[in-house]
């Protein structure tokens, strides 16, 4: 893993994005002590809707009103 001075990452730009594109990772230091990492962008896996179809039911009454010892249970 290069390390590249601010100055030099400033004119080298371009030549170092090549690189992490290449999938090279770039820490850029100044005054000798890195500050900060030039890294590719990884792409996100694409969702897959229904992975975890049939893993848990819904109950029918699910959106029913709580019974009346839970929501007093809520105010104390």
């Amino acid at each position: 893993m290069p390390h590249v001075g601010v100055h030099e990452a400033k004119t080298h730009l371009s030549r170092l994005l090549r690189q992490v594109a290449a999938g090279e990772e770039v820490v850029i230091t100044r005054g000798g002590s890195p500050i900060a990492k030039l890294v590719p962008v990884s792409t996100p896996r694409p969702r897959v809707l229904g992975r975890d179809e049939g893993r848990y039911e819904i109950p029918l009454d699910f959106d029913a009103p709580l019974p009346d010892a839970i929501l007093d249970a809520f105010e104390q």
